[in-house]
């Protein structure tokens, strides 16, 4: 077998790169960093959707103009068996979709499911509120808020 160096520099322009927001993940598009994301969904080239509980919007905040599609539900944290369905609706064929939730997990196993789904799905890294500091809070440690990225709290 004979190396093909265009070949690799054709693969290597498509592959995804940290220094552009973006990086490779298993089992969706990729994980893209809050920025890249809000420029993706601000630009119309993407479906915002976050995957929080409707408790958590309602009371730690939520991002206006962000889709609300819940993947587990508090109290329990049931899975929310209308997920499909209500992303199936809530994103156009051919759009991306990048994922939210408050750091970053639920939101990789929503991107896997809307990969299964036929969606390019890439899960939004750091989440709302980002990772939990010595203390064990969060909110200063990266995540959409403490990006300065637009949100709101009721």
């Amino acid at each position: 077998m004979t190396h093909d160096p265009k070949l690799s520099q054709r693969q290597d322009a498509q592959a995804p790169r940290e220094s552009e927001g973006t990086r490779p993940a298993e089992g969706y598009a990729g994980d893209v960093t809050p920025q890249l994301a809000y420029d993706w969904w601000r630009a119309g080239d993407a479906v915002l959707v976050d995957v929080r509980s409707d408790a958590e919007r309602e009371w730690v905040g939520f991002i206006p103009g962000a889709v609300g599609i819940a993947w587990k539900q508090w109290p329990g944290m049931a899975v929310n068996t209308s997920f499909d369905e209500q992303l199936r609706a809530a994103v156009p064929p051919g759009k991306k979709v990048v994922m939210l939730c408050r750091s970053g997990v639920r939101s990789q196993a929503t991107a896997r499911r809307a990969t299964e789904l036929g969606f390019e799905a890439w899960n939004i890294l750091e989440g709302f509120e980002g990772d939990r500091d010595e203390s064990g809070h969060r909110g200063s440690k990266g995540g959409w808020r403490l990006r300065g990225l637009p949100w709101r709290q009721n």
